[in-house]
């Protein structure tokens, strides 16, 4: 039988992307599009998904990873700014519950290579920067993207924080950017995506670690 999946925020650009790549999957049914309105908790239980996948605003992430747990149900939180406290608070209820899930800054493969290749050059560059530049309509600032990688930088660098430059115009959709920087030469990586179709495989990866999953990480890379 398929694991189902229901879908918070199913109407936005992720979400809806999230939807159809679960329809289209031979291991997961979607069992439910949740909308604002809708009561998470009654709705999750009614619908009798296994795992939900939060695609809604930021800020809203923990809230809703909460009462998922709350609800026996595993939750894949693709939702900026979920901080590193929040995250250990839903570590620590799944733990508890015997459940897990994960907490995803972004679902795109492309990402976590960027980021494999950014903490290899954070060994042999001392100074780094980063930029992330999306369209007009991205509320928050810095994005999580670049708030996970500035962190897993900082980790590398035996607590040096990187400073993140943030860029909102039209015409943009999500680009990141990590410059490297030694006397006579720059070494930059960067990705850029043009739609939220490239999320679909990591969504579906995220997706089968939290079937499995004992508690609550932060990252696509512990997916892959």
């Amino acid at each position: 039988m398929k694991t189902r999946v229901a879908v918070v925020g199913a109407s936005g650009r992720l979400g809806a992307v999230a939807a159809r790549a679960i329809e289209a999957s031979p291991e997961f049914a979607l069992a439910l599009r949740i909308e604002r309105g809708m009561d998470l908790g009654r709705s999750l239980r009614d619908c009798g998904a296994a795992l939900a996948l939060d695609a809604t605003t930021a800020g809203l992430g923990a809230e809703h990873g909460r009462i998922m747990l709350e609800c026996g149900v595993r939750p894949v939180i693709g939702t900026s700014g979920v901080s590193p406290a929040e995250a250990q608070a839903l570590d620590a209820l799944a733990q508890s519950r015997g459940l897990g899930g994960l907490v995803v800054p972004n679902f795109s493969l492309g990402i976590v290579l960027l980021e494999r290749a950014a903490l290899e050059a954070a060994r042999h560059y001392a100074a780094c920067e980063l930029i992330e530049m999306h369209h007009e309509r991205k509320r928050d600032a810095p994005s999580g993207t670049a708030l996970h990688l500035g962190r897993a930088l900082a980790a590398e660098r035996e607590g040096r924080e990187v400073p993140i430059h943030s860029v909102r115009l039209p015409g943009l959709y999500a680009h990141q950017l990590a410059i490297f920087g030694a006397p006579g030469e720059t070494y930059t990586l960067r990705h850029d995506m043009s739609g939220p179709e490239g999320f679909a495989p990591g969504i579906l990866a995220a997706l089968r670690h939290a079937l499995q999953a004992q508690g609550v990480r932060v990252g696509l890379v512990h997916a892959l």
